[in-house]
């Protein structure tokens, strides 16, 4: 598989290092100081791109990347939600243009993903037990711009549409060093206290979780995400 890397910091540095070891060629590689890459025939020939850059840039790439033909796999936050709509339009998902392909997750762990259906299933019996308050604590390097992290405001999202006595989740956010991420579910009652924690201990499982969605993107259409790609 052919790949182009929108964001060559520290992620893309990772995600080049994985998708390389997983035999995979990463032909083009597109950052604040090269935009022209996105008009070059070398990354008109990517199977697909992937955008690891910041919520104010990820629309735009994104748009240019389908101006190019070329599928996105986007693990920015903080950016789709406003644009959700038109993307199941051009993704084909909805009445609209179509015929492009994205893939967007908050976070592209498979830590997470597991983290995720299991607060799903917590959620689901806490539903019946309305002694416990919930909340949320996340905590993430002093670089990530957005706040609270995407991960947390879907882990909150589950719980809310789960939950019939919880409007909104509480949710803590604290900005320290260079944690990679550590995202803590909380139910407390008078008698006890529940947690879930993930916590990741570095950027690789988010680096492998990403081409492992380019190794799904190359092969599928339209607008997908981590539960397409696990199927939980």
């Amino acid at each position: 598989m052919n790949i182009a890397l929108i964001g060559y910091g520290r992620m893309g540095h990772e995600i080049e290092r994985i998708a390389l070891s997983r035999g995979h060629n990463v032909i083009c590689r597109v950052d604040v100081g090269n935009q022209e890459a996105f008009e070059s025939p070398e990354f008109a020939a990517a199977d697909v791109a992937v955008e690891f850059t910041a919520p104010s840039a990820a629309y735009d790439n994104v748009k240019r990347a389908f101006a190019a033909g070329v599928k996105v796999v986007s693990g920015t936050t903080g950016w789709f939600e406003a644009h959700r709509q038109e993307m199941e339009s051009l993704c084909g998902n909805s009445v609209g243009e179509g015929g492009h392909t994205l893939f967007w997750s908050s976070n592209f762990s498979v830590g997470v993903a597991i983290f995720s259906a299991v607060n799903r299933y917590l959620a689901g019996i806490m539903d019946g037990f309305e002694g416990y308050g919930v909340s949320m604590e996340e905590t993430h390097h002093v670089h990530k711009l957005d706040a609270p992290s995407g991960t947390a405001i879907t882990l909150a999202s589950a719980i809310e549409e789960t939950i019939g006595r919880v409007d909104k989740v509480p949710i803590t956010s604290y900005r320290e060093g260079e944690v990679p991420g550590i995202h803590t579910v909380k139910y407390e009652s008078d008698a006890d206290i529940i947690r879930i924690t993930h916590e990741a201990k570095n950027r690789s499982g988010l680096a492998l979780g990403a081409v492992m969605a380019a190794e799904y993107t190359a092969r599928h259409t339209g607008l997908l995400g981590m539960k397409d790609l696990f199927g939980f």
